[in-house]
Parts: structure tokens; sequence; C-alpha cells
């Protein structure tokens, strides 16, 4: 299965935006990480659907909407109607996690959960198999350019174990502190796809690309 690097959108710059998207079309890459941040489930406030709207007329990358939202249902069709090919929604925002991916599901998008880093992977064993895509958060969630948290790659085996089990289609993300330095470790733990935020969009945007593909062992 291909590996994918998956920018994130947050660690962009906002005034440069199209030079930028320019950039990570020239580098091949197919998804960007959209993180959507209400001020409740986490402290900061990103951006919405406006935005995204505005992308999707302009780039056809994969949108992975990443909703770190209080009551993520309240949101998932306009998110879809704003261009969004997938939707991940954290664990610990729902009450009802099998209703909101039913809502995901049915609207023909990806639909992927993401769990904090003190949410033990155990939590998921009776959803992982409803499910496209788990994301382990490898950083407490809100804040760019945080260090990766070690403990994160047992939690990444211990999934990529209960995929072996329940759903072997399911793709493994990692989001936190990806970079050349551990990129490579997390990819032979399971991880399919890799959100990168500054150690893509910080320097040169096809020279960090080539780099982790280089580190990961990706043409």
């Amino acid at each position: 299965m291909k590996k994918n690097i998956a920018p994130s959108l947050l660690a962009a710059d906002f005034f440069d935006l199209s030079s930028q998207m320019k950039l990570l079309k020239e580098g091949n890459i197919e998804v960007l990480h959209l993180d959507v941040m209400d001020g409740m489930f986490v402290p900061s406030i990103s951006f919405g659907m406006p935005v995204i709207s505005s992308l999707r007329k302009s780039v056809d990358f994969f949108f992975d909407v990443h909703m770190m939202v209080e009551n993520p249902e309240r949101y998932i069709e306009d998110f879809y109607n704003s261009g969004a090919d997938g939707i991940t929604i954290h664990f610990e925002a729902c009450k009802h996690i099998d209703r909101c991916i039913s809502q995901i599901k049915s609207l023909g998008l990806r639909s992927g959960i993401s769990i904090n880093p003190a949410t033990p992977v155990s939590f998921l064993e009776n959803i992982v198999s409803e499910v496209d895509m788990v994301l382990i958060m490898s950083v407490n969630p809100g804040f760019g350019g945080q260090k990766f948290i070690p403990y994160s790659l047992d939690k990444i085996r211990e999934l990529s174990k209960m995929r072996e089990k329940k759903n072997p289609k399911l793709l493994i993300q990692v989001d936190g502190g990806v970079g050349i330095d551990n990129i490579k470790a997390l990819s032979d733990a399971g991880v399919d796809e890799f959100v990168a935020g500054s150690s893509v969009f910080k320097g040169d945007i096809l020279k960090n690309i080539k780099a982790l593909n280089d580190a990961l062992g990706e043409v």
C-alpha cells in the first residue's frame, strides 16, 4: 500500500496559500489535512467552511477534514457541502460515535475516528470495524509545533494488531511531531498516512517533502 504524507494546512502561511498549494502539487502530494478547531474541544480556533470551500475551487487534493470540534454531528453535512472528501471526528468529542460515523459514511465520505494521546486504543474495539481510518494523535491536539509523544508508537502497534483481526482495510494515520527522524519508525509500526505541519511548511517545501519521502523510503 502506498504511504502518503498529508501536509497540515494549519502550518501554512495563509498570506501565501496559492503558491504553497502549487508547491504541494509539484511535490506530488495527494492528501491535504485540514484541522478544524472550535475553541471548545481545543483552546484554539482555526478555520471553517469558507476557507475549505475557497480551496476546493482551486485545488484537487483529497481533503482530509479533521474535526477538533465538540458535537461534530452539527457540522458534518456543512463540511461535506464545502468539499470534504473525508471527515475524522474525535472519540472524546462525540456522545454517539456510531451515529456520527454512519452520518459520514451516508454522504460517501471517508470516515475516521481520532483519539487523543491519553485515550487507550482498546476504546475503539467495538467501532474499528465500521470506520475507514483511525487517527492516532501523537501530540495533544490544538497547537502545531509540539514534540512527538514517544508512547504513541506503542499505541500504533496495538492498533495495527487490532486492524489485522477486525478491519484489514483500515488506514492508520498519525498526527503530531512527524519528521524525518521518526517517519520510518512510524511506518514500520503500521502508519499509512503521516500528517506533517512544520516539517513540510517550515523552509523549502519541496526539499522538505523530498526529505520526508527519502526518510520514509518512498519513491
